[in-house]
């Protein structure tokens, strides 16, 4: 059947009632001085009752014994058995009535909203929290929303309690959604979306199912899921806190039918979680739905008062920020001080184009593109910031059970502490990482770590002219069979009767890119290092853009994998560069060694490989192989040098077990070197994951001035996240009448880290990974004696710790 289109706000609705005793008397203690001052009317409220139109409203009172007065002004729709607070159908003199009245604290219009919309379970590290036996056995999340399919195989029975708050107006056009047809209805049954009004699935009730999943999902034993959900043993409280509309306006023009939550309902809904929490111990109430703009926090909201009784008795209001995609501001109730407002990431680490943010915000989690239950026993796809809250509420109930003797107060403190820090304008703010909360920062199997590996894949193999060839990786040189994601690729060339030309690769499922990775000619075998994304069916293309044949080498320095290995792999750490090496001279046939402790930056210990830029130079040809103290001689150049040319190789090499390198000379002739280190690998700690992409243009066929510079920025770099990223993996293309080098500008530091040394009048490549700086650039000199010519790709990401 069909689905009607619906449009989709988010919005959030976080009022948590506490399960202490509060007498009848029960007051607003919690008011702020301006509410305590006199009635707070909600700006333009009194525009839209004039001309005799009525309206729903909330009245807070500062007692319950202001009740009465405050119900005496016009016709009551729902009181509350523990809160201040009254919905009423108001019109203009029935505002001037309340606003006059000094027991009144606030009148505001009870809105209808509609609700929001496992690659995110191991981004958060829930996997090894799941992996430690953690998984939120002994808790209970409230899911106020459209109702759970209680019996969907994802949520194993675990659904323990429920209730429904559903108004009927007709002056709303709004009929209940409960299965009884009432307005409200309470026990087992009673939010079930898959029973009653919400069965049809024109209305879409699917939205509270994906969030319980989301929170608490079982996947174990089944098919079609996508894993499990971040708690996946602790129990899910459904109440169903919307009524359905048939009137487009309230749903837009061609959106009826549709679901809207009116804030009494919301309200009525969070008192049943402060009546249940007395008996189930709920650590935290999940809200996907509310509206509006707020730079500032909305603690005149109705519903400030629900959230502070639910926070003194240990229960979390988890709100989601908004879809708005605001800047600077969120939604209500998000923007009250006391909840936590959570905004939503992409799995890359970058702020998801939807997602409200901005100095109010909390927390940010994974809702870009999350897969989860839905009734009929069916999976689907959702996105927006009320995916993201519950990631937030399930990491809750598995904080509850790791420190049992923990506020919820501490609780969310230890998500924000061990949050790995998402920067924007305006505001940083932590993404959850679930793992380092819960169990401490020690490093853990995962995707994208990189692994040393080093065989070789091609041997002087012929390209025809203009022609590509599909290269297997997986299963080759040592690699795994399955799941490469990238590898280290050292490709070297040498045209056929006296051709040059330039090579690409690139992943073999998708399109030819335009950059050019290497160049070459036939004197020699040139050759460079990249970080290449492999291909779903673990293979790479190369392509040979000449009009004359190649011969073509390949070798692997190291590869990622698409999924958690059953090591640790290294994760990336970018230091400031330093200069171990200087015009060191190797003697024909010689040795010399470099060892890690010379390299300021880089640790004594726990260093899995180091990544550095080879500068050579010599008045005869010959080849350098870079390798590990200690380990056999390997049977791959990293460089083929030419003659009285400088030239220059990036790698990736493992240190020995003294933590020294060997730089070998095949040559009869000696070779000056200098080299550059730029960071190194580690399964000691962790960094920065190597994300590969598909190669995508920075800069094309810019100059950069004799000692100039040139500032590369990477917003709307293809498949580069806006922000929250540590270095890149860059390919920069030069060519100048004179010779030079071109090197990386660091945020600080005596040292540039080169990349290409360029001849005169001859295109030349180098690859390195740069860190960016703190304004999210990459500054490239030219310390060439004329203007040079580049060309900057990016073949790869490392994202921010």
């Amino acid at each position: 059947m069909n689905r009607r289109p619906i449009r989709r706000i988010i919005a959030l609705a976080a009022i948590l009632l506490s399960s202490m005793a509060l007498s009848p008397g029960v007051s607003a203690s919690a008011l702020s001085p301006q509410e305590a001052a006199g009635p707070r009317v909600e700006p333009g409220l009194a525009q839209k009752l004039a001309g005799g139109a009525h309206v729903r409203v909330n009245v807070v009172t500062k007692a319950r014994a202001d009740l009465p007065a405050a119900a005496s002004a016009g016709q009551v729709l729902q009181t509350l058995s523990v809160l201040p607070v009254v919905t009423l159908r108001a019109d203009q003199a029935a505002l001037d009535r309340l606003a006059a009245q000094p027991g009144v604290v606030s009148v505001s219009e009870d809105r209808p909203v509609p609700p929001t919309l496992g690659q995110s379970i191991p981004l958060i590290g829930a996997d090894r929290t799941r992996a430690a036996g953690l998984t939120g056995e002994g808790s209970a999340v409230a899911v106020l929303d459209t109702g759970v399919a209680v019996n969907h195989p994802f949520l194993g029975g675990r659904v323990v309690a429920e209730a429904c708050f559903s108004p009927i107006d007709p002056d709303y056009s709004a009929t209940s959604l409960c299965p009884n047809g009432a307005d409200q209805q309470d026990g087992l049954g009673s939010a079930d979306s898959e029973s009653g009004p919400c069965a049809d699935a024109a209305l879409d009730c699917d939205h509270g199912t994906h969030v319980a999943g989301i929170v608490a999902g079982d996947g174990e034993g089944l098919d079609g899921d996508d894993g499990s959900g971040v708690a996946p043993t602790a129990d899910i409280v459904a109440i169903q806190v919307f009524s359905k509309f048939d009137s487009e306006d309230f749903c837009g023009l061609g959106g009826t039918p549709c679901v809207l939550s009116f804030t009494s309902a919301q309200l009525a809904g969070l008192e049943k979680v402060r009546e249940l929490n007395g008996e189930l111990p709920i650590v935290a109430a999940n809200l996907s739905l509310g509206g509006g703009r707020n730079t500032a926090p909305c603690d005149g909201d109705p519903r400030k008062l629900a959230i502070d009784n639910l926070l003194a008795a240990g229960v979390a209001t988890v709100v989601a920020a908004g879809n708005d995609g605001y800047t600077d501001a969120i939604s209500a109730p998000a923007c009250v001080s006391s909840a936590i407002a959570v905004g939503s990431t992409t799995n890359d680490d970058a702020v998801s184009s939807f997602s409200n943010r901005g100095p109010l915000l909390d927390l940010f989690a994974p809702g870009t593109d999350i897969i989860s239950s839905v009734p009929g026993d069916a999976w689907r796809s959702m996105s927006g910031t009320s995916m993201a809250a519950p990631h937030v509420a399930g990491s809750l109930a598995v904080l509850r059970q790791a420190f049992p003797t923990a506020s919820v107060t501490e609780l969310e403190s230890m998500l924000k502490e061990n949050g790995r820090s998402i920067s924007y304008p305006g505001a940083t703010t932590p993404r959850i990482q679930l793992d380092d909360a819960a169990l401490g920062a020690t490093p853990r199997p995962g995707p994208d770590q990189y692994f040393n590996t080093r065989g070789r894949i091609l041997d002087s193999v012929q390209l025809s002219a203009n022609s590509s060839m599909s290269v297997q990786v997986a299963g080759v040189a040592g690699l795994p069979a399955t799941g490469i994601r990238a590898v280290a690729l050292n490709i070297a060339a040498k045209g056929d009767w006296f051709n040059s030309g330039s090579l690409a690769v690139y992943p073999s499922d998708e399109a030819e890119p335009e950059s050019n990775v290497l160049f070459y000619d036939s004197s020699r075998y040139t050759s460079t290092m990249v970080i290449a994304k492999v291909g779903a069916d673990g293979k790479v293309k190369v392509v040979n853009r000449s009009g004359a044949p190649v011969r073509v080498t390949l070798d692997v320095h190291g590869h990622t994998r698409a999924a958690a290995d059953a090591a640790v792999g290294g994760t990336y750490m970018p230091i400031s560069p330093v200069r171990p090496a200087e015009r060191t001279v190797i003697p024909a046939w010689g040795n010399v060694q470099l060892a890690t402790s010379s390299m300021s930056g880089v640790p004594a210990s726990g260093v899995d490989t180091v990544a550095l830029t080879v500068m050579v130079k010599s008045a005869a040809t010959g080849t350098i192989r870079v390798y590990a103290a200690g380990d056999i001689y390997p049977i791959d150049a990293n460089i083929d040098y030419p003659a009285n040319t400088a030239a220059q190789f990036f790698t990736i090499v493992k240190p020995g077990p003294d933590g020294k390198i060997n730089l070998h000379n095949l040559g009869a002739g000696t070779v000056e070197i200098s080299v550059d280190v730029s960071g190194y690998y580690t399964s000691a700690q962790r960094g920065s994951t190597t994300r590969a992409i598909r190669p995508a243009s920075v800069a094309k066929a810019v100059t950069i001035t004799a000692g100039g510079t040139r500032v590369l920025r990477f917003t709307g770099v293809p498949d580069i996240p806006s922000s929250g990223v540590a270095a890149v993996g860059l390919s920069v293309a030069a060519k100048a009448s004179a010779a030079g080098i071109v090197s990386v500008v660091p945020q600080s530091g005596p040292n540039t880290a080169r990349v290409v040394a360029y001849p005169a009048n001859k295109d030349t490549s180098g690859f390195t990974t740069a860190a960016l700086r703190q304004d999210g650039t990459v500054v490239l000199r030219n310390e060439g004696t004329s203007q040079v010519t580049v060309s900057v790709d990016a073949y790869a990401y490392f994202p921010a710790r």
